[in-house]
């Protein structure tokens, strides 16, 4: 692992954080729910400060990248680390690029004092699940994630 260099993302890297989305959702079979373009990734990432991305470069190439955010339990009384994405380029695998993206957020959780760091995983996707629980995760079985989104979350609104 130690050709591998984790660095944040910044302005100059929106292409590619979106190249990695498109990646990412032709992955999952979800190509056609991407809407994202760089201006609302400049928007939501580096003018809001919404979420931060790691790049993960691997012989001064970028072969992976994770999106995270922070959350918060009520029940730690204190933020958690929420990671919205993780990908790694197909031919960066198995060469200890995820374990050191998820290393880095994992320290980035502690050094700000977080209770966890979490995610969501398709039940389809075996190789990501065995990869995770190789690293110690365990699954969230008895919690069911729910969402409000285009026009139910409207009508939820009032509009």
């Amino acid at each position: 692992m130690s050709d591998i260099v984790i660095r944040r993302a910044t302005r100059d890297d929106v292409p590619v954080i979106l190249e990695f989305i498109g990646e990412l959702a032709e992955y999952e079979h979800m190509s056609d729910q991407v809407v994202a373009t760089p201006e609302l990734l400049e928007k939501w990432i580096f003018e809001r400060g919404r979420a931060e991305v790691l790049l993960a470069e691997l012989a001064g190439k970028i072969v992976g990248f994770a999106l995270f955010f922070h959350n918060f339990s009520t029940f730690l009384g204190r933020a958690g680390i929420y990671l919205e994405d993780l990908f790694v380029r197909p031919e960066a695998r198995g060469q200890g690029t995820g374990k050191a993206l998820l290393r880095e957020l994992a320290r980035i959780a502690l050094e700000r004092g977080c209770g966890r760091l979490e995610w969501a995983c398709l039940d389809w996707n075996a190789p990501s699940i065995a990869f995770y629980r190789a690293q110690g995760a365990v699954p969230m079985e008895e919690w069911t994630t729910w969402r409000l989104t285009g026009e139910s979350l409207r009508h939820m609104a009032g509009e």
